[in-house]
Formats: C-alpha cells, structure tokens, sequence
C-alpha cells in the first residue's frame, strides 16, 4: 500500500489537516494548532506509556456529521471528519464533566501537597469553575501510608488511570488496578491490601504522573524540622547527583541548570551541621563495586554483575526474581555508603558520639525511603540514613524558610565526605553507572591509563543497550536497561540463559535518577528529562577528576581507615545481603 492511501483528511474547526490514518482527533487538533483541554490523557509514547482511556471525558468535542460528542483523545480520525471544538454543546460537555470530578473532590487546595501543582487545580482555574452544583455523597477511602515511601489517598483520585499505564505497562510491576463499579469504583491493590504488604517498588513513577495528589511522596519535612531545631542531636545531609540539575526547576530556572553551589548555601541556611555530597559515595561505590567485578571475571564467579545503587530495581530483583539474587552487586547504594560513614568515619574523625549524629538525604527518588527502613541496612541499631527527602520536598523547606533561592552566594561541601569527581556526577543518568565503573575497572585489570574517559556507546535514552569495552584482552560486554519493563526483558534472558554480559546496569525510572519519582514534576515533557542528563555530562566533561579512583579524599578514606578496596571493614561499612521477598 502507498504512503498516500493511509493518509485521511478532516477539518477541525474548518481547518483542514491531513493526518496518517489511525492518528486521534486530539492530535490532528495539535497539529492545526487547535487547544483541547485533557487531564486523563498521558502521552509518553518515547517510554512506552501511552493513557488513552478516556475516562474524564474533560476534552470532547463535537463530531459536526453526527452532532455528538466524542472524547478526542481517543476517537481516530476518519476522511472527511469534521470536528467543532469550542460549541456550545462541546464547551458544556467538558464544564459538566469536570464539574462532576470536582463535586467528588476533596476541597483541601490550600493545604494539600500537590497545591499550585495539580492539573485538576489548573484546569478549573483555566475553565474559570467558580461554583459546583452538584453536591451529594463522596467517595471515602482510607489512606496508606504503609510503605513508608508513597502516600496514596483514593480520596483524592479521579480515576484517570495514569497510574495503571504506569505501573502495568512501563514498569510491570501490576500492582494498581481499577477495582469495583460505579461510584464504588476505585484504583487499588488486589484485595485492597496496604501498599507495603504488595510487589510494589516505590519507584514512584505512579507518582510522577498523577494529576492530583491521590499518590504523592510520603512526606518527612517535619521530622526533618524537628531534628534541626534538636540541640542535643548533630544534623548532617547529602545530596544525590540528579538533584542539583533539576531543583532549579522548583524556582523559576531552565530544567538542566545547574545549582550546586546554591543547593549547599541553602543547606546550610536550613541549619545543617554539615553538608556532604551524595557523590562522594558514588566514587566509593564505583570503586568497590569496580573492585567486585573484577574479582568476578578474574575469578569465574557468577556473571553478569548487576549494579546495585537503584533501591527500586533492587526491590524488583527480590520479589520478582529471586533465583538470581547472586548476580547483583553486594555493595550498598551511595546514599547508604555516605549515611554509614557518617556514623563512624566521620563521627571519629571531629570526636562526636554517633549515636547524635543523624542523616538527611536529599534524593531524587521515593524508593529512597523506602530502603533507608531496610534491615540490611543497619549498624549496631543505627540505620545508616535516618531522613530521606525528595527534591520537591527540599525546595518547599527552602520556600518555607522564605530563603531567596536565586540570588544564594555558591557554597561547597564539606571536605571530609564531599569531594567528587566527574564519574559520581554521571550517576544520575542512565548508563552513567556502568560508564563510571568501566572507567575504573579498566585501570584495575590492565594497570594502564584510560585515556579517553568518555565511553558515549554507553550513554542515550533508549530503554535496552548494549555495547562492549576492550579492557586490555578481555572483550567487556555491557548491558543498559531503564525502566522496569526493560530490566524485565533482560532478567529473563539472563535467568534462561540467552545472556552472555559481564556487567549489567539497571535503573527504575525513565532516564535514570534525572527522572525519579521524587524530582520536580516534568508534566509529560519527556525533553526535560533529556536536558537534566546533558547538563550531568557537561558536569562531568569540566571535573579536573573524572575516574572514581583518583578522588583523593576516597583514596584517604582506605589508607586511614578501610584499609583497600574490598577489605574486611569496607564490606562490613559498605556492603549488604539481599533476600528472596514473596511477589503479591
């Protein structure tokens, strides 16, 4: 068939557009330039997660043959269709549909998280909503709080099942579906079971995508205060890599910039008692785990090594995979790396009782929280971080300090647990992990420089890659995956044996921590995803240290304390067991 045969012509709002057959009314009208409300609707065709549902029915339009209304998102386009957007009937099918999601609705605008950040807040400010009449009962639910990462209020849904798309089809995970008929229905866990009693992750992306607040991040801002305004306890904080290219966003900057040196100042305007980088952590983890996978390979040990520092993936591997669970890497996440030191070389080294120190991490992601409260991830009765809180919750501190966050003098972290090099910065993109641990494992099997650092076979956006390294006579073969979905697909060849990889990286969210579930709210705008990770590289291309190794504070670290790279108290500080948990 002919190119020209799958072509259909139609008019919207008497303007012609000619569009490939199967494209919806709602796209023809974004290509005639034609606005159309939508709030269900969630089009992330690039991470493999497309919502056309229409459930709210908030962008119908009137089809002029028929004299109906059809929701755009989800009718096709046919030759010779003509579609009127802004009649009467269409303009008072979309008040009448939005009015009746409101009427179910909680009115707690002004002190819900999600407030000046909700697509239903902004629709009904956009259709100028100043009165509902129809009132009557409204839903009840209880709300969960029970995985210690998301906070899910059913009360608060609108039933657009953004979360469902999310969850079944770009993660597949399968943990939230649609439950029970009419007003009873509801988006829950099977047999409404408590999130933290289920197979999710806490990779958050549920939380990334809901319009209202209906799931948001567990907050901890609170307890957090109170520790800060505690004499008697010392306060210290990290801060991951993706965090300092994407809080900018929080304050009126162009996603990418970077703000680093603003993100210290105002740390320490909150009262911190000290400021470490979450990327000190990811040059030791590089090195350990750099470290493992060569013992690996040199010593016919289980392969491929998977990297480790993604608390979702690893919650992934352990309800979905258990019979694998000798190929991830045992050492700790960097957040968990800096969180332990805190406690120990840190605390002994400016004479405090580690039993006072408590850490905050600030992180890109909710599951973050959720491995903070992990077992394995204890010392003597101490977790290694005590507060974990999202970029969007530090920026509202900020706010709620009323700091100037524009006009903060460039700050740096403390020396101790803050210098960094260029491979720790790329962590928060996908393939940065293996990228900065290839850099290392190179000069660890040959003995010889790695001269061009910059292994960009490594590095893109699509969900599965895979490339190979020659490290001296040893072919290394790599494999990359983002998102759930994708590390599906390779832990399936890897458990039926199709896989022949030496090392293996795998990240949660789309693009790596540059879109994890605690990052300002990217609103479907995939492009914003793209800019916070070429702003991490272009970090990386300035850093006068670009190999893991060479960070003279790490190198400090074991001559005057771990001992070497893989010793006996660095796994008892820096490493971790992982066990089988049942898959609900």
């Amino acid at each position: 068939m002919k190119l020209i045969d799958k072509m259909v012509t139609c008019k919207i709002n008497n303007i012609e557009v000619t569009v490939e057959q199967g494209t919806t009314v709602l796209e023809a009208a974004k290509k005639a330039n034609v606005d159309i409300p939508t709030l269900c609707h969630l089009d992330l065709h690039e991470l493999g997660a497309v919502n056309q549902s229409a459930n709210c029915r908030v962008c119908v339009v009137e089809n002029e043959d028929r004299g109906n209304l059809v929701p755009s998102c989800a009718e096709k386009v046919t030759e010779g269709m003509k579609i009127q957007t802004d009649t009467k009937k269409a303009v008072m099918g979309r008040r009448t549909s939005l009015e009746l999601l409101l009427s179910n609705h909680p009115k707690d605008c002004l002190t819900c998280v999600k407030n000046l950040d909700c697509e239903l807040q902004t629709l009904a400010n956009e259709m100028n909503m100043q009165e509902i009449h129809y009132t009557g009962e409204m839903m009840s639910h209880p709300i969960d709080d029970s995985s210690g990462a998301i906070l899910k209020n059913p009360n608060k849904c609108i039933m657009c099942r953004r979360c469902t798309t999310m969850c079944d089809e770009m993660q597949t995970v399968g943990v939230l579906s649609p439950l029970k008929r009419g007003f009873d229905v509801v988006v829950a866990t099977a047999f409404h079971l408590d999130l933290g009693e289920t197979s999710c992750t806490y990779c958050g992306q549920c939380v990334t995508v809901c319009p209202t607040a209906a799931l948001a991040e567990l907050p901890q801002t609170a307890s957090v205060w109170r520790r800060l305004n505690n004499e008697n306890r010392h306060t210290v904080v990290q801060v991951a890599p993706a965090v300092r290219v994407a809080i900018g966003e929080m304050f009126g900057y162009e996603p990418g910039e970077i703000s680093t040196g603003k993100l210290v100042s105002a740390l320490r305007r909150l009262g911190f008692d000290a400021v470490f980088d979450t990327n000190f952590g990811a040059d030791l983890t590089i090195v350990e785990e750099a470290k493992e996978l060569v013992d690996r390979i040199e010593n016919d040990k289980p392969l491929p090594m998977l990297t480790s520092c993604c608390p979702a993936w690893v919650q992934f591997i352990e309800q979905q995979f258990p019979e694998l669970l000798d190929i991830p890497s045992s050492c700790k996440s960097p957040q968990s790396m800096v969180g332990a030191l805190s406690k120990t070389y840190y605390a002994d080294n400016v004479g405090i009782d580690p039993k006072n120190v408590r850490m905050v991490s600030v992180m890109p992601c909710v599951a973050k929280k959720a491995e903070a409260a992990r077992e394995e991830l204890n010392q003597d009765g101490q977790s290694d971080v005590d507060y974990v809180i999202t970029t969007r919750e530090l920026a509202r501190m900020i706010k709620e300090a009323a700091i100037d966050f524009r006009t903060l003098p460039e700050d740096s972290f403390d020396d101790i647990l803050g210098e960094s090099t260029g491979a720790s910065t790329i962590f928060g993109a996908t393939g940065g992990v293996i990228e900065a641990a290839t850099r290392t494992a190179y000069e660890m099997m040959t003995g010889k420089e790695l001269k061009n650092v910059d292994l960009k076979q490594m590095r893109g956006m699509e969900g599965i890659r895979e490339t190979s390294v020659q490290v001296g006579e040893k072919t290394l073969k790599i494999g990359i995956a983002h998102e759930l979905g994708n590390a599906r697909k390779l832990l399936e060849d890897i458990r039926d044996g199709k896989s022949d990889f030496d090392a293996i990286e795998i990240m949660a969210c789309p693009g790596g921590c540059i879109g994890g579930g605690g990052q300002p709210y990217h609103h479907g705008d995939t492009s914003v995803l793209d800019k916070r990770r070429k702003a991490l590289y272009a970090m990386d291309t300035k850093m006068t240290r670009r190999k893991s190794h060479e960070n003279e504070m790490v190198q400090r670290l074991y001559e005057d304390y771990l001992g070497k790279p893989g010793s006996q108290k660095a796994h008892q500080l820096l490493h971790t067991t992982y066990s089988a948990k049942a898959r609900i």
